[in-house]
């Protein structure tokens, strides 16, 4: 097995494409084509991680956090940012960096703050915009079911549970081939007559590539006319943040007891508790106050997340309770959910969890 197999598995999970603009995610050191002897799975990678990864034999390192976010102008060990770096390359190590990918995947980072608490009835708080594209092809009659077919496999045609693939008769259409083409229907330097098939089908973006690639391949003519557009639908599938319920209400100070409890806390950072039980609950791992109104508009009762400062728990306005339960400690149980993962999809390989906090904030 090399990197890059890992790659494609984890891609499958969480793809790239659906990463925040921002972000720095991917292959960031290493070899995709190396072979690998054996995988590290942490939320950080720092210079004890790299020294874990080497006893444990393991040459491909898994990383929810990117170590690499900004541009990297020198390497010469100034900064531990460098030094994880020097030492990686140095050992023929190579880091992948999932972050945003993972956080807007609806089997990611706040699905598992969710299993965590044990909510119900769960769905996307921020959905990504922009992420379900539609091609529109012509398609000669007599090619119209290995085409549809070609793009099937690539999942073209499905969203989520939903199948949005349509096509309708456009009519008949004409096409005249040049003197070096090489057409599938009729002779050279004549002009045909063939009824076409206008197919109208949705995508996810991420596949976009191999919907391009296999309608290529599967098309009759040399050059295809189609047309992609992306929609503005909204897939509930794809996102960042989630929204559950509580199998039965509780009153504040319970829940944010069972809090402490489930995430290991020794406090919470919260707003003003207000005079209503918990059911609905919003979640965020990392920093997440750019999405209060999110969990407001969709009545939350609490919002737990983190990385909020003062002037952010005054947007709790007495309609939500806003709790900070810390970066590290929302994000902390994301590793064992790439762990899980990759265990499952590569049974007989050695797939090693960290077993090093990589928390930078003490609490005394």
């Amino acid at each position: 097995m090399i990197v890059n197999d890992v790659i494609s598995a984890l891609e499958e999970y969480a793809p790239t494409a659906y990463a925040e603009d921002f972000d720095n995610v991917g292959l960031l050191v290493g070899d995709k084509t190396a072979e690998v002897s054996g995988i590290l799975v942490t939320l950080d990678t720092l210079e004890e991680t790299l020294d874990e990864a080497i006893e444990q034999n393991c040459n491909l390192i898994v990383s929810f956090h990117p170590i690499i976010f900004k541009g990297l102008k020198k390497i010469t060990g100034k900064s531990y940012v460098e030094r994880v770096v020097l030492k990686a390359i140095k050992n023929d190590i190579a880091i992948y960096a999932i972050h945003t990918a993972l956080d807007n995947s609806f089997k990611g980072v706040n699905h598992q703050i969710c299993e965590e608490i044990g909510l119900v009835n769960r769905q996307i708080l921020v959905p990504q915009p922009h992420t379900i594209k539609k091609l529109v092809v012509h398609v000669p009659q007599t090619h119209v079911d290995q085409v549809r077919t070609a793009l099937f496999k690539t999942g073209a045609g499905s969203i989520g549970n939903y199948d949005d693939c349509s096509f309708n008769i456009e009519g008949e259409g004409t096409f005249k081939a040049n003197d070096n083409a090489n057409p599938t229907l009729g002779e050279i330097g004549k002009l045909h007559t063939e009824k076409e098939i206008q197919l109208h089908l949705t995508y996810a973006k991420h596949a976009e590539s191999k919907v391009l690639k296999a309608l290529f391949e599967a098309h009759p003519y040399e050059e295809v006319a189609y047309e992609l557009t992306t929609l503005e639908n909204k897939n509930q599938q794809i996102g960042i943040g989630m929204i559950g319920e509580l199998p039965e209400a509780q009153s504040a100070e319970e829940f944010l007891s069972q809090l402490k409890e489930i995430f290991q806390l020794k406090i919470i950072r919260h707003s003003k508790l207000i005079d209503k039980s918990i059911k609905k609950v919003a979640v965020l791992g990392g920093s997440g106050a750019f999405a209060i109104g999110n969990a407001k508009a969709v009545n939350a009762d609490i919002y737990i997340t983190a990385d909020l400062k003062y002037h952010d728990f005054y947007q709790a306005e007495n309609q939500i309770i806003l709790a900070d339960i810390g970066h590290y400690e929302s994000e902390q149980y994301t590793k064992n959910l790439l762990h899980s993962y990759l265990t499952k999809k590569f049974r007989n390989f050695a797939v090693v969890l960290s077993q090093k906090s990589t928390n930078p904030i003490q609490y005394s």
